[in-house]
Order: C-alpha cells, then sequence, then structure tokens
C-alpha cells in the first residue's frame, strides 16, 4: 500500500482552500456520495500528485453541507479505499468543525507507490487541471513504466507488421551477436522475433515492438515520426538566434545515432596543438565521450512523449536534449556515481549486444573524465521542463604552439 502523510489542517486553512475552488490536489464532495465516485476520486489523486477530498461541501457553489454521521462515514471512506481500488490505497483521513457546528471530512489520498491504481470496475483515472478524467493511452503507458510494471519498449506499435522490418537486418544482428545462424541452432524467424523482443504479440498475431521497429524497421518513422534526431548549428549562445545549419536525422537508432556523430565532426573543428615538429590532433570533445552521450539519449529517453531528442552547438557549449525526466529513484546527483537504471532494456539491449555499450554502469563516469580531461570542465546534467539536459563547455579553441607556452 502506499505511504501516506496526513497533514493536518485548521479552520482557518480549510476556509483558504474552499475559497481557491477545485484544482489539481483539491476536490470538493456534498455527502453521500456514491462508493464508485469516492474510488474514482481516490485513484486519479493516487495516479497524479496526490491531494484531499473535501466531504461536505457543494462543488457547484462552494456552500458548506457538512457530513451527517462523521464516524461512519470515516468507516466507509476506508472500506472503499481497500475494496474499490486496485491496489488498494491507504488514506488518511481528519474531521473539522465549521463555527455553525457542521462536521467536514478532509481525506489525504497520497500520490502512489504502486501505480497505476484503478477502480473495482476497471477505469484508470488522473487529476486535471479542472478535475479527473480517466487515463489516456499515453498516460496509462507512462504510469505502468513509472510502476516499473510494463516497459514502454517491449510494446507493439499498432501498424506495423512483420513485413516491415528488415529480415537481412534480423539475420546478420543475429548470426553477429549469437555467432551462428538461427537454423543452425534449431529456430525459426518467428521465435527470434520473440526471443529478442523485436516483436511481441498483439491483438492474436506477432507485431514488432517499439524496439524492433526502431533498430529493424525500414522506415521506422513512418510508424513512430517522432524518434528523430534534431541537430542544430546556432552561432552565439542562444536559442533565439537562427541555426546556421540544421539537419532532421532519421533511420534506425545505430543509422541516427553514425550521421549524428558526422554532424557533430563537421561543426566541432579539430584543431591542432604542435608538439615538436608534428601537430597533434586535439578534437574539442573525445569521440567516445560523444558517442556515449548520444547512445544515452536514445536508450533512456522516454519514448511516451512524442518529440525528437535535440543536439545544439552553440559557440560556448554543446547541449543534448533528451525527452522525459530521469527514471524512477534516479536523481541528478546520482548519475554522477554511475547509477544503472533502465527504462528501456531492449532498446539498451540491443545497443550492448551490438558492442556500443558495457553493462557496467561505467559509461557516465567514463565520460566525466574525458570530458574533464579533455576541456577542463565536466558534463553537466540538469532537468528543464520535460527534458533531460547535459551541457558541455566547448573549449577556447586558441591552441598556441608548445615553444610560445
Amino acid at each position: 500500500m502506499a505511504r501516506v502523510k496526513a497533514v493536518a489542517m485548521n479552520w482557518q486553512e480549510l476556509q483558504k482552500r474552499i475559497a481557491q475552488g477545485e484544482d489539481l490536489h483539491t476536490e470538493f464532495k456534498e455527502w453521500p456520495v456514491r462508493p464508485q465516485d469516492i474510488a474514482a476520486a481516490f485513484v486519479a489523486f493516487a495516479n497524479t500528485d496526490g491531494g484531499q477530498l473535501i466531504l461536505g461541501v457543494r462543488d457547484r457553489d462552494r456552500t458548506l453541507a457538512g457530513v451527517p454521521s462523521p464516524d461512519d462515514t470515516l468507516q466507509q471512506l476506508d472500506n472503499i479505499a481497500y475494496n474499490n481500488c486496485e491496489p488498494p490505497l491507504t488514506v488518511v483521513s481528519e474531521t473539522l468543525t465549521t463555527p455553525e457546528g457542521q462536521t467536514l471530512i478532509v481525506v489525504n489520498v497520497p500520490k502512489g507507490d504502486l501505480r497505476p491504481y484503478r477502480t473495482s470496475s476497471g477505469i484508470y483515472y488522473v487529476r486535471v487541471a479542472s478535475g479527473r478524467r480517466q487515463a489516456s493511452r499515453q498516460e496509462l503507458l507512462r504510469l505502468f513504466q513509472s510502476g516499473e510494471s510494463l516497459y514502454f519498449d517491449e510494446t507493439v506499435v499498432p501498424r506495423a507488421t512483420l513485413a516491415d522490418l528488415d529480415k537481412n537486418a534480423i539475420q546478420n544482428f543475429f548470426a553477429e551477436t549469437q555467432g551462428a545462424s538461427w537454423e543452425s541452432v534449431g529456430l525459426t524467424y518467428e521465435r527470434v522475433l520473440v526471443n529478442l523482443k523485436i516483436a511481441q504479440n498483439g491483438s492474436g498475431i506477432l507485431q514488432p515492438t517499439l524496439a524492433g521497429t526502431l533498430f529493424f524497421a525500414q522506415r521506422p518513422q513512418f510508424f513512430i515520426p517522432y524518434a528523430y534526431l534534431s541537430a542544430l548549428r546556432i552561432p552565439g549562445t542562444s536559442l533565439a538566434n537562427d541555426p546556421a545549419d540544421q539537419k532532421k536525422i532519421e533511420g534506425t537508432l545505430p543509422d541516427i545515432l553514425e550521421d549524428s556523430l558526422r554532424f557533430l565532426y563537421i561543426h566541432l573543428p579539430v584543431p591542432h596543438r604542435i608538439q615538436g615538429l608534428e601537430p597533434e590532433a586535439r578534437p574539442e570533445f573525445p569521440a567516445v565521450a560523444l558517442r556515449e552521450l548520444l547512445i544515452n539519449a536514445f536508450a533512456h529517453r522516454d519514448y511516451t512523449i512524442q518529440g525528437p531528442i535535440r543536439v545544439l552547438i552553440f559557440d560556448d557549449r554543446l547541449e543534448i536534449r533528451s525527452p522525459g525526466r530521469l527514471p524512477n529513484s534516479v536523481t541528478l546527483e546520482s548519475l554522477r556515481y554511475g547509477v544503472h537504471v533502465l527504462r528501456n532494456p531492449v532498446i539498451y539491449n540491443f545497443f550492448l549486444r551490438m558492442g556500443y555499450v558495457t553493462d557496467a554502469g561505467s559509461g557516465i563516469l567514463r565520460t566525466m573524465a574525458q570530458v574533464r580531461e579533455a576541456t577542463g570542465h565536466e558534463p553537466v546534467w540538469e532537468i528543464e521542463g520535460n527534458e533531460v539536459v547535459v551541457r558541455l563547455v566547448r573549449p577556447r579553441l586558441d591552441y598556441v604552439s608548445e615553444k610560445d607556452v
């Protein structure tokens, strides 16, 4: 069950809440209320950000009606939270008496630890500023993903079929990673697709998964149009400036990775430092570090958000912006210590099998060390809106010969 921390409220505070009206964290109900409506309110709060259900207030005009039998009502509320919500919820209720002697009940509903929650009739609700509504498919997928009961990259792509996959690419992938053909080890093509989670059973037939589409479809963006990378070279230091170069990079994820690196190599010059008689190439950022950061963006972005990854090259910095916030239990601080939590394990596993990453969780630490050695600055990770942003300070380009140092 979810943890609950009740916040005691006095009459003055409650008056202020009532005067402000209903919002994301507040809902009014005039008693009596049908158990299904109470359960829907509880589920919506638990699936969103928690809140208070205030009983005994008319929601149409915010006048006070009171609750006539508070003890019986409190027992009923506990029963509804336990029996009419799946998984069961624990709520904490408190009673307040108005100066006129009316009793109001404030039910504290926490943000749930076991999201998503649904009513006993099987309906998932979420809170919005104007009240509550049924969760959309995308919201429901995010709730399952946040509760780690579903990985979105394993879900099927509704319009895609097996004919949209590049069978030759899958054959080569299997042979290179397994050291043998699937026929020689007694597997069928369909069994390979299921075993590798390139395809899953959807509506009674095998269909490509999100991960399978991104790696092996002949036209991934036909099915997932937002799964591309937007690369921009922007003169100056502000996003308000017009880009000097701009590319929409599409294809499979390995193709996008290689084309993105080419864009970076074009716009990040490779100056030379004179070491004795021979010039030494000194790239702005280590190629291995750039590759690691891009793969992290592909592997850990939130694919339920319909937006591209963005790479922005300014005069003073490089930014990689990835849709979505950090996965569960990961913080900006823990990133610096190599915390390794997978949001898209199938995508990450494909990169792992292809030799792009290791499974040691050391990529961030290695990248930090390499960038620090090359530039004197470590990468900085930030959360801005609904994006994870990593910034790299570009080094000064006025290299001098060794004899002038």
